[in-house]
C-alpha cells in the first residue's frame, strides 16, 4: 500500500503514536500517518551546506528524534544527533558514524565502517553517558549513498544482522533481441542506470553516489565526480558532455561537466528542495527533461539556449517521469501512475496536446530507438512497441522481446542489443539471529 510520495527515502522507522518518521537526505525529515496522508517536515536540514538526515527514529515519549547528519557524503564522517521536536534544539551524541538506533537497555547502537558500537544513553537528558565500544564486527553497511548498516534490533531483545563488508555488486551484460546474454569484462559494482555514448563505445553509470565512465574497448572504468552525492547521468548528443543530478551544493541540482573529466562542473539548475533529476536531452541538445517533486513526481525541460529558466511540461496530481526524447524530437515518452500503476505514455512536444497511452498491462522506464522502436520494462519482461511519429503518430501493439532478472538498461543505436545490470550475490547469503543479545550489550557496555 503507498503511503505517500518519497522522493528519495533514507530509513524510516514506525512510531508508538502509529505514524513512520523518514528520511529524506537534503530535504530533511519527514512524518505520515501509517494509515496514508499526505508528509509533513519534521525536522528541515541545511542543504545549502550539503547536511543530509538518515535512519530517523522517535525516541520513546515522542518529544524528541534520534538520527544521522552526513554533510558532504562521507558517512564515516556523519554525527549522530538528538533534536527535540518542542524547542528545535539540536545536539550532537557521536562524531563519526551512522544509522543509530535506540534500544530500551539505555543504549545507542550505530555503525562505523563493518564494526557496530554502543554507547549508554540517558533518555531523560538526552545525553551520552560514556565512550563508544565496539560490539560486533563484519556487518554489512553502505558507505556512500546513506550509511545504511544491515542490523535491526527488537525491543524484547533479538538482533538480526547481515554479515559482509560490500554492498549487493551487479555486472554489465549485452542482452540481443531473444534473450542470450553476454558479460563484460567490467569489474563487478553496485552499478545503477547505465547510459551508451552516442558512439556506443562507452557507458556512463552510477556507482553508488558518483558518475563513472567505462570505456567498452580498452575496459577501464574511471570515476567523473567526486563532490556530493551524484546519479542519473545522460549524454549529450555530440557525446562530448555528461549531465547528472547532484547535491554538491545543496538539494540535489542539475549539472554537466566534459566527459574526458577535464574542467570543473558547470551548474544549470538550482533546487529550492523538490530535487532535481536528469532523464534526456533532445537529439538536437537544445533542451534537457528532468524530473522533480513539485505536485508530485513532475516533468520538467530545461531550454539549453538564452536564459536557461525550466519549465514545467507536465505537472498533475500523478507521478509522471522517465522521460525520454524521440529520435526526431517531436515526442516525450515517459511513465505515469495516473491510473493506480506505472504505464508508458506518449505526449507531443513541446505541448501542449493529448497523449497516448504505449503499454497496456503494466511499464516502466521507456527508453527509445534511433529506429523508432519505444522499449520498456514491465517487470522482468522487455517489450518493444513500434512507433510512426510521420505523418502522423500511430502506435503497434506491444510485443515480448525477452524475459529476464535485469535492473536498469539502455539499447544500442541499432536496437539489435541492451546493455543491462544484472545483479549478482551480495556479500552473504543469510540473516544472522542473536536471540537474548540485550544480557551481551549490558555485560559489555555497562551503563551504571
Amino acid at each position: 500500500m503507498t503511503l505517500c510520495d518519497a522522493q528519495n527515502p533514507w530509513g524510516a522507522s514506525w512510531a508508538p503514536d502509529d505514524t513512520i518518521v523518514f528520511g529524506q537526505g537534503p530535504d530533511g525529515i519527514f512524518r505520515v500517518s501509517a494509515d496514508g496522508s499526505a508528509p509533513e517536515v519534521l525536522i528541515p536540514v541545511d542543504a545549502a551546506i550539503g547536511e543530509s538526515a538518515q535512519g530517523p527514529q522517535l525516541l520513546p515519549g515522542g518529544k524528541a528524534a534520534l538520527f544521522t547528519l552526513g554533510v558532504g557524503g562521507d558517512w564515516d564522517e556523519a554525527q549522530v544527533v538528538v533534536q527535540s521536536l518542542d524547542t528545535g534544539e539540536r545536539s550532537v551524541l557521536v562524531e563519526g558514524g551512522s544509522d543509530v538506533r535506540y534500544v530500551p537497555t539505555g543504549h545507542l547502537v550505530y555503525a562505523l565502517a563493518g564494526t557496530l558500537l554502543a554507547v549508554p544513553f540517558d533518555l531523560v537528558r538526552l545525553e551520552v553517558t560514556g565512550g563508544p565500544v565496539p560490539i560486533l564486527e563484519g556487518v554489512m553497511r553502505s558507505t556512500v549513498n546513506t550509511g545504511a548498516a544491515h542490523f535491526s534490533v527488537s525491543d524484547t531483545g533479538s538482533l538480526v544482522f547481515v554479515a559482509g563488508i560490500s554492498v549487493a555488486q551487479s555486472t554489465f551484460v549485452w542482452v540481443d533481441r531473444q534473450g542470450g546474454a553476454e558479460a563484460l569484462p567490467a569489474p563487478p559494482r553496485p552499478y545503477s542506470r547505465p547510459r551508451l555514448s552516442p558512439d556506443g563505445q562507452r557507458v556512463a553509470v552510477d556507482i553508488e553516489g558518483d558518475i563513472w565512465v567505462y570505456d567498452i574497448p580498452r575496459g577501464t572504468l574511471t570515476r567523473l565526480t567526486f563532490d556530493g552525492s551524484n546519479s542519473t547521468p545522460a549524454w549529450t548528443p555530440d557525446g562530448k558532455r555528461l549531465a547528472f543530478s547532484s547535491t554538491r551544493a545543496g538539494p540535489a541540482s542539475l549539472f554537466w561537466k566534459l566527459a574526458d573529466g577535464s574542467g570543473e562542473a558547470e551548474r544549470l539548475t538550482t533546487s529550492e528542495g523538490q530535487g532535481h533529476h536528469i532523464e534526456s536531452f533532445s537529439p538536437d541538445g537544445k533542451v534537457l527533461a528532468f524530473h522533480a517533486h513539485h505536485t508530485g513526481q513532475d516533468i520538467w525541460v530545461l531550454p539549453l539556449e538564452g536564459e536557461r529558466k525550466p519549465r514545467p511540461f507536465l505537472q498533475t496530481p500523478a507521478e509522471e517521469w522517465g522521460s525520454e526524447f524521440s529520435p526526431d524530437g517531436r515526442w516525450l515518452a515517459y511513465m505515469s501512475n495516473e491510473s493506480g500503476r506505472n504505464e508508458i505514455y506518449v505526449q507531443p512536444f513541446p505541448g501542449p496536446a493529448g497523449k497516448f497511452q504505449i503499454s497496456t498491462e503494466g511499464g516502466s522506464f521507456p527508453v527509445w530507438a534511433r529506429n523508432g522502436e519505444l522499449f520498456y520494462r514491465n517487470g522482468d519482461k522487455m517489450m518493444a512497441v513500434d512507433i510512426t511519429t510521420s505523418p502522423s503518430f500511430t502506435a503497434g501493439n506491444a510485443r515480448l522481446l525477452f524475459e529476464g532478472q535485469y535492473q536498469s538498461y539502455d539499447v544500442t543505436a541499432d536496437a539489435e542489443r541492451f546493455l543491462m545490470i544484472r545483479e549478482g550475490e551480495q556479500g552473504a547469503t543469510r540473516l544472522n539471529v542473536v536471540l537474548n543479545w540485550f544480557e551481551e550489550l549490558k555485560r559489555l557496555v555497562p551503563t551504571d
